[in-house]
């Protein structure tokens, strides 16, 4: 298990274009790196991430059109980097995740959030959109739930969090680190090979016609059955033993 904390907690860990720039160099790494089986994505201090940093929305009001897009397409590039990392993502959320923050949430595969977080996707009430965090907060929430949120901004707790399917556990604040911990034990239990495919074939179902990805699915599921991986774990279950990755 690898750890990437948002280390701001003088400003909330609020991303500005140093911590944005971060956080896509981490998950870059360890998309290559064998080593890491799961990774947990959580901020230092009392809050996840409290959105875009002050400075960093000040800088933005002044720049031109093109270093605006441009700016924009390095965000969108850090939500991807989390996003696509071949490996399951785990957001351990406390405090508050606004904005970009509840992004990060919605870019994770599972998000668990101790009791009293808040969320909100606010950017409306600034004058702006949260354009880049659409796709996932759509995909994660559904276009209904984020019409009203992203139209009103208003504040949600964890039940709503997790009535929406934004976040997936909620535990009081002192159990987060041990629900964690058993989401991450949970996790290290599947090959690595085949939660990589899952996180593709979960792309491509979303984003393409249900009998065209139908087609797509067949072909997978029978590279995964014949591959080394899949031939080990079924082996393993035939022979009632555990496969090498649970092992290591």
């Amino acid at each position: 298990m690898a750890t990437v904390m948002l280390a701001r907690p003088e400003s909330r860990n609020a991303l500005n274009a140093a911590l944005i720039a971060e956080i896509t160099r981490c998950f870059d790494e360890l998309a290559d790196d064998d080593n890491v089986r799961v990774v947990v994505l959580t901020g230092e201090g009392s809050s996840f991430c409290a959105g875009a940093d002050i400075g960093y929305m000040r800088d933005t009001a002044r720049f031109s059109y093109e270093e605006n897009l441009e700016d924009a397409r390095r965000l969108a590039g850090m939500y991807r980097a989390v996003d696509e990392l071949p490996k399951p993502v785990v957001a351990k959320v406390r405090g508050a995740a606004i904005g970009g923050g509840a992004g990060l949430v919605a870019a994770a595969d599972v998000a668990v959030a101790g009791e009293g977080t808040r969320f909100a996707f606010s950017e409306v009430r600034l004058g702006i959109a949260p354009a880049t965090i659409a796709p996932f907060v759509v995909r994660k929430i559904g276009l209904s739930r984020a019409r009203a949120l992203f139209l009103t901004g208003e504040r949600f707790g964890t039940r709503e969090a997790r009535e929406f399917g934004l976040v997936h556990d909620v535990s009081p604040e002192g159990d987060l680190d041990a629900r964690t911990e058993h989401v991450v034990s949970l996790l290290l239990q599947g090959g690595p090979a085949a939660q990589a495919a899952i996180k593709g074939l979960l792309r491509q179902v979303a984003a393409t016609e249900p009998m065209e990805a139908l087609g797509l699915m067949t072909g997978l599921i029978a590279d995964l059955r014949t591959g080394e991986e899949g031939q080990e774990g079924l082996g393993a279950f035939l022979q009632k033993r555990e496969p090498y990755w649970r092992d290591r």
